[in-house]
């Protein structure tokens, strides 16, 4: 759960209607709304203004007001690393009816000719941001926990990325996970847990990570450039982004070629990219079920011999 004392520069709003007033002044009533898409608990709309203006808008049920607020935080944190673009937030809320969050709308502009090669660019600058102030008492992790999908998402800080992506990351899912797994794999699965430090290694600097970051996740923006979208944000090695963008189908080779100009991989990534994509497909296996099994016990397989 976020805590409340979260320091959001967003406003919050216990209506739509009043949130839309207050931001945009008169002809601020809706005139058109249109329905984009739906989430787990949550829905998403265009909505268009008497004005003409047209806003994203995005609800879920009251109680779970919380997940904008994170979602916000997110988007801000990226925001002031004025590196890769996010759409502008107007606001989140919560009345009795539904919980959501307001953004600016994307129209979906034609890619710019140098689209992936810039977006490398800003992600590889995003990720050599400061990311001092971000994580109290700690180098990796968040100021506060948040989701990634429907699945909560643990941000305590660590002073080390080894023990922050075990206790944090696989351990959580691999929790909700056990019902999967006959008894003789369940025994294997700390062996590979106490396996990380072999594995893995500790970044030269901390990052900013959007935490989500698969093709659904990156946009076209008005500006013909990519925009990110619902992060789940926490501070990290920059691999993880990484390793994620080539999980579910890949980015072109542009953009990795264009990334690793800026943020040279150190040297191992293509064997430590299955287990932080294992995180990601233990997530898939808790919120999907079955499908993602077989997937799961390969790479756990691969980490275990």
């Amino acid at each position: 759960m976020i805590p409340a004392d979260i320091k959001l520069k967003t406003r919050q709003f216990s209506a739509v209607e009043t949130a839309l007033h207050s931001l945009f002044g008169v002809n601020a009533g809706i005139s058109g709304r249109k329905f984009l898409t739906r989430g787990k608990g949550t829905a998403a709309y265009k909505l268009t203004l008497e004005s003409g203006k047209e806003v994203f808008l995005k609800t879920a049920p009251p109680e779970r007001a919380s997940i904008f607020l994170e979602e916000a935080a997110g988007l801000e944190a990226i925001a002031e690393t004025e590196t890769v673009s996010t759409p502008r937030l107007f606001c989140t809320g919560c009345g009795n009816e539904y919980s959501f969050l307001m953004t600016e709308f994307m129209k979906g502009k034609t890619q710019a000719a140098d689209y992936w090669e810039v977006f490398a660019h800003r992600l590889a600058a995003m990720h050599q941001t400061d990311t001092k102030g971000l994580v109290p008492g700690g180098r990796y992790g968040f100021s506060h926990d948040n989701h990634i999908g429907a699945t909560a998402q643990i941000n305590t800080p660590y002073a080390s990325w080894i023990d922050f992506f075990r206790e944090c990351r696989l351990k959580p899912q691999f929790q909700l996970a056990m019902n999967y797994f006959k008894k003789e794999e369940q025994e294997q699965i700390p062996k590979l847990l106490n396996r990380l430090g072999d594995i893995l290694t500790e970044p030269e600097f901390p990052s900013l990570l959007h935490g989500d970051l698969w093709c659904g996740n990156v946009i076209t923006g008005n500006d013909g450039q990519a925009w990110m979208i619902d992060p789940a944000a926490y501070v990290g090695h920059a691999e993880a982004d990484i390793a994620m963008t080539e999980l579910f189908g890949g980015f072109p080779r542009k953009f990795y070629d264009a990334y690793r100009k800026v943020m040279p991989m150190q040297p191992g990534y293509s064997k430590r990219r299955g287990l932080y994509n294992l995180y990601h497909l233990l997530n898939h296996l808790n919120l999907f079920g079955s499908s993602y099994l077989a997937e799961v016990k390969y790479l756990m397989g691969e980490y275990i011999r």
